[in-house]
């Protein structure tokens, strides 16, 4: 057997970050937020959890910085088992529908997130790395999806949004990265002004054409 060190550092680094995603949600949304489904791997974390609309960009940007603020706090991750009465006391969050022994285990990281959890965690919030969000959609009414990436899989995501934003930038001749936007303005602009010219042009043509046939009609009958 062989263990794969680097696998399990990644799927610590993503299960540590549901749960403060989790916390995020709810200091965000609301406390009606719950889990409705995870997956986390060394790859993302998907979450899954109940809410009623799509969230806005800058209720996104807040979970974000809520994660990422308990990260840099690099805050020690505490694993505990102890009787379910004491658990619920703190205020561990629990699945739904989910069955628990006399004995639980509770992850928590003081001052974010406490949950019932049997998971595999990192030992410290600053070991996660970098948090970011890729997307949020709706997978069932009532129930949206977020899927982020943490460590280096963040890192990865920013060089390819780097290569995408550089290639951009080589096919529409703008400077840089930064011109982007400015750039592409510029050849909207030059686009629609060249789409009124041509039915400009279209117009004076078909008005040519229709000259021309009535020209050269004749009377019949």
């Amino acid at each position: 057997a062989v263990y794969d060190n680097a696998r399990r550092e990644a799927i610590r680094r993503n299960h540590t970050a549901a749960h403060l995603l989790q916390a995020g949600l709810r200091k965000v949304l609301g406390t009606h937020v719950e889990q409705a489904g995870q997956l986390v791997n060394d790859k993302t974390v998907r979450f899954d959890f109940t809410h009623f609309s799509a969230l806005t960009a800058e209720e996104l940007i807040a979970v974000e910085d809520f994660v990422n603020s308990a990260v840099l706090s690099a805050v020690p991750v505490e694993n505990r088992e102890m009787p379910i009465e004491e658990a619920k006391k703190l205020g561990a969050m629990a699945l739904f529908g989910e069955k628990y022994g006399a004995v639980v285990r509770v992850v928590s990281v003081p001052d974010y997130s406490v949950e019932f959890c049997g998971g595999t965690h990192a030992e410290n919030t600053g070991r996660i790395g970098l948090f970011r969000i890729v997307s949020e959609n709706g997978v069932a009414a009532g129930v949206r999806r977020i899927e982020a990436v943490t460590g280096l899989n963040t890192l990865e995501l920013l060089r390819r949004t780097q290569r995408i934003a550089a290639d951009t930038a080589a096919v529409l001749k703008a400077g840089g990265a930064d011109d982007i936007v400015s750039k592409a303005t510029q050849l909207t602009a030059q686009l629609k002004e060249s789409g009124r010219h041509i039915a400009a042009l279209e117009s004076k043509l078909a008005a040519g054409k229709t000259a021309d046939i009535m020209g050269s009609a004749r009377a019949v009958g």
